[in-house]
């Protein structure tokens, strides 16, 4: 019995020791040896994994970063302009100068300017009510207000207005990291330029209907009448599907398309009030018949 027990005893530490020295042996074979330089690109990055770089998070852009050795297509939104010289400086490398990008509310069809028509009763998500319904202006393209976008943001830099109801983006919060872009079921909010001096002109409308029905729901939707697009100097405004769009890469900021648009559907953000003409002089012979 008890050769028996020594025995058994035996055997099993000596299978345990074979055991651990064909897991060393494969371990040492098949290990994967990763690269200091993630890590120290990792610890450059702020750690929000917010995906706005378009990869799974801070950690899988270092080690994009690394594996490519090229920052030509990769950026990361959250980070500093500094804060990527860092990166490219660890690396070896040059980061291009790229222009901040902020969200933007492409709709202005607030409860006062797109009234409400019809009654929505059923889950607060604009994700689900866009597959149920145009909304309660009727306009199938304008925002829906529940506010998916606000969920979808990490850095509080987006809420609803309670006025309004649409969504307000806060300048000095957002960072681009596209997350509320992605959330809205119709493609309202865009990434556009901060530009300078966090001056921004933009088509505040994604309908693309025609322009009496568009006007119907909404008062300051664009009708795609095309005035701005000859009035724009630059060639910064195309019209597609009865609706106007401002490249920002073309835009000069000039203000010129903004007045003559007959629905307001162009917003200007952060522009200092514009002067009033003096009024033109009464003519010798407006003066002689009064």
């Amino acid at each position: 019995m008890d050769n028996t027990l020594l025995f058994a005893v035996i055997s099993l530490s000596a299978i345990g020791v074979i055991s651990a020295i064909i897991l060393y042996f494969v371990a040492q074979k098949f290990r994967v040896i990763e690269d200091p330089r993630i890590d120290i690109v990792a610890e450059l990055l702020p750690g929000a994994n917010c995906g706005g770089c378009g990869l799974a998070g801070c950690r899988a852009f270092a080690e994009e970063v690394v594996r490519t050795e090229d920052l030509s297509k990769l950026n990361c939104p959250v980070s500093s302009s500094e804060a990527m010289k860092q990166i490219a400086a660890a690396m070896g490398l040059e980061a291009a100068e790229k222009d901040p990008l902020i969200a933007v509310v492409r709709c202005n069809g607030s409860r006062a300017n797109a009234p409400q028509k019809v009654i929505y009763d059923s889950a607060g998500s604009c994700a689900f009510a866009h597959s149920l319904s145009s909304g309660e202006s009727g306009c199938p393209n304008g925002c829906l207000g529940y506010g998916d976008c606000v969920v979808s943001c990490k850095f509080d830099a987006i809420y609803i207005d309670a006025v309004t109801g649409l969504p307000v983006v806060s300048d000095e919060h957002c960072v681009a990291c596209g997350a509320c872009v992605t959330a809205c079921p119709r493609s309202i909010i865009e990434l556009r330029s901060k530009g300078k001096k966090d001056r921004r002109i933009y088509v505040s409308c994604v309908n693309t209907e025609k322009g009496g029905p568009a006007k119907k729901n909404c008062s300051v939707a664009c009708i795609g009448c095309g005035k701005c697009v000859k009035e724009c100097p630059y060639e910064a405004i195309t019209l597609v599907n009865n609706l106007a769009y401002i490249d920002y890469n073309k835009c000069r900021l000039c203000r010129k398309c903004e007045p003559v648009c007959p629905t307001g559907a162009i917003l200007e953000t952060n522009f200092p009030p514009r002067k009033e003409k003096p009024a033109e002089p009464a003519s010798v012979a407006d003066t002689a018949e009064a």
